[in-house]
């Protein structure tokens, strides 16, 4: 029987986080039906453990993610707790997947695609390498943002810059958390239909990081490889929040069991 404590209309909670119970089918039909009916405001949050304990720890990070459109299942541990909760999902909502499957739509439908985020020459990469892939591909613009703060005055130019393309979906490549407030915080400035936070994506694709082999990835050891080729910048994220994850994770369901074992007991007369 479902959590009926934390799961409601296909979204569970996890650590307070929301994640929706769906597929990227399903992701991708609804960032078709905003497209269509040109609703602006949407974003997509591409969630993962280490998002979970993001949101934990700040309650603005959180506040961006449970206000988001979707907010969706890409690591392999919020599949198998999915899975906990009676959501047979069969795969990851993998960004970079995601990401193309979309894109191979785009190309048929002709919608158009902004890309924020990375560096120059990442960008560049990305674009020749999605050229290639998607010949017909409709790019209105890219845009690498400095790393640091934009002053209000620069933030109005990108925001005029990005309306000015008018793309159908606006990739967004800036990284956990960065890309979720960024989001959160331009949802009501931007005219694009939909955002979407693919975070290491852009690199994947644009070839200026190794993307662990599929058969690693299907089988949920994504984060070993990237631990093994990014030690210095990832091994707090795995080694630290990793087993945090597992602890407040195991805590919320053994709460929740018990919770619902003495509401079953309290709803039986007599």
């Amino acid at each position: 029987m479902k959590n009926q404590q934390t799961v409601k209309d296909n979204i569970i909670s996890i650590c307070g986080m929301k994640v929706n119970m769906i597929q990227i089918p399903e992701v991708i039909q609804n960032m078709e039906n905003w497209i269509i009916q040109k609703r602006a405001g949407n974003y997509i949050v591409v969630s993962n453990a280490y998002d979970v304990m993001m949101s934990k720890n700040n309650p603005k990070i959180q506040e961006a993610v449970n206000n988001s459109s979707l907010s969706v299942p890409d690591g392999i541990s919020l599949v198998l707790l999915a899975r906990i909760y009676n959501y047979h999902l069969r795969k990851r909502v993998y960004g970079s997947n995601l990401m193309l499957e979309f894109l191979k739509t785009a190309e048929e439908k002709s919608y158009t695609n902004f890309f924020y985020g990375s560096t120059p020459r990442t960008l560049d990469l990305l674009s020749n390498n999605l050229k290639q892939r998607f010949p017909n591909l409709n790019i209105t613009g890219v845009y690498s943002p400095p790393f640091r703060e934009l002053t209000e005055k620069e933030d109005k130019a990108v925001v005029d810059m990005i309306n000015k393309a008018s793309p159908d979906v606006l990739w967004v490549g800036l990284g956990c958390p960065k890309q979720q407030l960024w989001m959160y915080e331009h949802k009501d400035k931007l005219n694009a239909s939909v955002m979407v936070g693919v975070g290491a994506a852009f690199d994947f694709l644009a070839g200026t990081k190794p993307q662990a082999p599929r058969w690693i990835r299907d089988n949920g050891f994504e984060w070993l490889f990237r631990l093994f080729t990014e030690p210095k910048r990832l091994w707090r994220r795995y080694l630290v929040n990793g087993p945090l994850f597992v602890y407040f994770v195991t805590q919320e369901l053994v709460f929740n069991f018990f919770k619902n074992k003495l509401s079953l007991r309290n709803e039986i007369p007599g």
